[in-house]
């Protein structure tokens, strides 16, 4: 019960001690997740936000590596913007039949070559890591790593399972900064797997939802034309 209260006390008092940059990143971020579990094309400028500040946070303090990532995630949030941006043009043009889903699903033979894929490389990386430098879990953290790249990636798509991917990221993600005590970091991430949870339903819930849309639509073109 004690620890739990200082648990929750180092939390509260990380997230009002924050510098402002800090605290607006991470604003920036959380906005990120809930606007992209909607499928609101608005999560792209705030991923755009977290992503630039983030990046200069990191590299003040010596997180180069991690200052990278960051660039990474800002070219994929301004490509993620262009795919969104030009896939609504698309479908809000007159008499326009695009044959792609909004949302669209992966086979789980094509995950599972990929996943094996991200693995080797999550080895070798980690290798690299744990042979040449003094970084702690570098297996786990080169695997999260890894991913994640490969996650974002995904909602830039409107892949459905990027949620899946993230979910298990954010989970591996909540022990190593438990392992390290980033108590609050880790209590941040568990909201992430929430709200990863909650994006993987909504995005579910649309891709039925068009499946069915375009399900109706053949039919009726069927009708039509017989």
């Amino acid at each position: 019960m004690a620890s739990a209260i200082s648990a929750t006390s180092e939390i509260i008092t990380y997230f009002t001690t924050l510098p402002l940059f800090e605290l607006i990143a991470v604003a920036a971020s959380l906005l990120y997740v809930v606007l992209a579990a909607k499928g609101n094309i608005w999560c792209w400028p705030a991923a755009i936000l977290s992503t630039v500040l983030y990046t200069i946070i990191f590299y003040d303090v010596y997180l180069w590596m991690d200052s990278l990532l960051q660039l990474y995630y800002l070219l994929m949030a301004v490509y993620g913007w262009f795919c969104w941006h030009k896939n609504n043009i698309t479908n809000t043009k007159e008499n326009s039949h695009s044959k792609t889903l909004l949302y669209s699903q992966w086979t789980l033979q094509r995950h599972c070559g990929i996943i094996l894929a991200l693995t080797l490389v999550s080895l070798a990386l980690g290798w690299l890591m744990a042979t040449y430098t003094p970084a702690h879990f570098p297996y786990l953290d080169s695997a999260t790593t890894v991913f994640a790249v490969f996650a974002t990636y995904l909602i830039t798509q409107k892949v459905l399972e990027n949620w899946l991917y993230f979910i298990v990221i954010d989970i591996v993600s909540i022990y190593l900064y438990l392992e390290k005590g980033l108590i609050p970091t880790a209590a941040l991430f568990g909201g992430f797997v929430i709200l990863a949870v909650y994006g993987y339903w909504q995005w579910r819930k649309q891709y039925k939802l068009q499946f069915s849309q375009e399900h109706n639509n053949l039919c009726i073109n069927n009708s039509v034309v017989g």
